[in-house]
């Protein structure tokens, strides 16, 4: 009795409770209070629809990819795949250690260094010769490279043929009476012709004796670069007897980068110094570029005259030479290590609003000092990717966009597959093929362009084939090797594009 009591308590309890339920929604509705719906997720509309292989392809609606057995994938806005660049996050800047750099105004002060070696300056070189023929009684410099004094004896000449002209000018000179002045004249000029300065013919006038040597003095002053006289030897006149080189002045020939030639001119100041001579700065100038380049180092000789007013700088020494900068206008400058070089095109990466980044060719000039010149490709005040620019690109790559840095897709790597030739027509074959290692890709069914030269003729429709494929220019993909599987070992066949 008691347990369908509380069977019925509960039911009437249920009824209440319902009722109460029923109660408040009716109220809710009268005053204008009705629950509102669930708020529906944020739809996205996409910019367009491609194919992941294709991504240069672009379609206004979904539906399936005419390259592919697959469906086209649609890009959103926000998947950075639109034409101003890739978009990278905040967050994603700060994994791959994104650093920017504002493009700036400015001169280029590239100071060139380079290396050399100390050389005689060959301007100032001096002769020594015999004048007249004769017999060498004393020598006085008797070694290569001893250093003279300008003015120095450096040997005794015995000159026979100055003993008959002598006498035949002092008799004339003894001689009283009309017509002796013409005789004397022509002795004195005989003097001369033996070979006599005009010095010597004046000291045999005012002694009036028979001076039949003669002392050969240094004409200035350096080092013996060449001896050819020995004490005891006959000469001839026009014998060399002694070069001299002066040592005030001297030469560094220094080797000057092909590429670095348009920075050297004549006239720009140089310092140099050498591990021998520590601490001391040697100041001089350009005085020559050499027009020819070394086939072997591609460098030129540039001739830099120093100042050597001690004579510590000498032939053979290692100098390390720094040219002054040239003056030159405001130029636009990046750090040196925004600019990828790709070996065709050299390439920055800009900083655009949104986190956006794309790639832009330039055009560079000179680099010094850790920056580089830009003459062509941006303006003052954008900001470039100076660190993590490689891997910018490699999202960039993964998302299809059109502005990586990558040279042409003609240098892009062979992918390797096996599939079975569905179709042959329209300058492209179908290829139902499997797995792609190398792509990461799944079994698929897709169109390839034919080779240029065309497939090989033991290739056609229904063939099970092994095949290597490259990306083209247009962003689709190109046959480069194909043979049936069927055909054997050493059949396959490369085809030149």
């Amino acid at each position: 009795m008691n347990r369908q009591r509380i069977i019925a308590a509960a039911a009437a309890g249920t009824l209440l409770a319902a009722a109460g339920a029923y109660g408040l929604y009716r109220l809710g509705v009268q005053h204008g209070a009705a629950p509102a719906p669930a708020p529906a997720a944020a739809e996205k509309k996409p910019l367009y629809w491609h194919d992941p292989m294709y991504p240069a392809q672009k379609f206004d609606k979904p539906g399936k990819s005419p390259f592919m057995d697959m469906q086209l994938v649609p890009v959103f806005g926000s998947d950075g795949n639109s034409d101003a660049g890739v978009a990278v996050s905040p967050r994603m800047q700060q994994s791959l250690g994104v650093r920017t750099a504002e493009v700036t105004q400015g001169k280029l002060a590239s100071v060139l260094r380079a290396v050399g070696s100390v050389a005689y300056n060959d301007r100032d070189v001096h002769l020594v010769q015999a004048r007249s023929a004769g017999f060498i009684e004393r020598q006085y410099v008797r070694a290569p490279l001893d250093p003279v004094r300008q003015g120095q004896p450096l040997l005794e000449l015995y000159v026979p043929d100055w003993i008959a002209a002598q006498e035949e000018f002092l008799a004339a000179k003894r001689m009283q009476g009309e017509g002796m002045a013409g005789v004397a004249d022509a002795a004195r000029q005989r003097m001369r012709l033996a070979g006599m300065s005009e010095a010597q013919v004046k000291q045999v006038e005012a002694t009036g004796k028979v001076h039949a040597r003669l002392t050969l003095t240094a004409p200035a002053s350096g080092v013996v670069a060449e001896l050819a006289a020995r004490e005891g030897m006959t000469v001839s006149p026009g014998t060399p007897l002694y070069r001299i080189n002066g040592v005030a002045t001297v030469w560094v020939l220094a080797d000057i980068p092909e590429a670095a030639a348009a920075q050297i001119r004549p006239g720009v100041a140089v310092e140099a110094n050498t591990p021998a001579l520590p601490g001391s700065v040697f100041k001089g100038k350009v005085g020559a570029v050499l027009p020819q380049v070394d086939a072997d180092t591609r460098t030129l000789k540039a001739r830099i005259e120093l100042a050597n007013p001690a004579g510590q700088l000498v032939p053979g020494m290692f100098a390390t030479l720094a040219f002054a900068a040239a003056p030159g206008a405001d130029v636009l400058l990046v750090p040196a290590e925004a600019v990828i070089r790709t070996g065709t095109r050299n390439v920055v990466m800009v900083a655009q609003a949104g986190g956006n980044f794309a790639a832009t060719d330039v055009d560079i000039g000179g680099a010094a000092n850790g920056m580089a010149e830009i003459r062509k490709g941006l303006r003052l005040g954008q900001k470039v990717v100076v660190s993590g620019q490689f891997l910018i690109d490699s999202e960039a790559s993964l998302k299809g966009t059109a502005t990586h840095m990558g040279d042409s897709p003609a240098a892009a790597p062979a992918h390797h597959a096996e599939g079975r030739v569905e179709r042959i027509a329209g300058g492209k074959i179908t290829i139902s093929h499997g797995p792609v290692v190398s792509l990461d890709w799944g079994p698929m069914t897709m169109d390839f362009d034919l080779p240029a030269a065309g497939l090989p003729r033991n290739v056609a429709t229904g063939d099970t084939v092994t095949f290597d494929f490259v990306q083209g220019s247009g962003g689709g993909f190109r046959i480069s090797a194909i043979a049936p599987i069927s055909a054997g070992p050493g059949t396959r066949q490369e085809v030149k594009q």
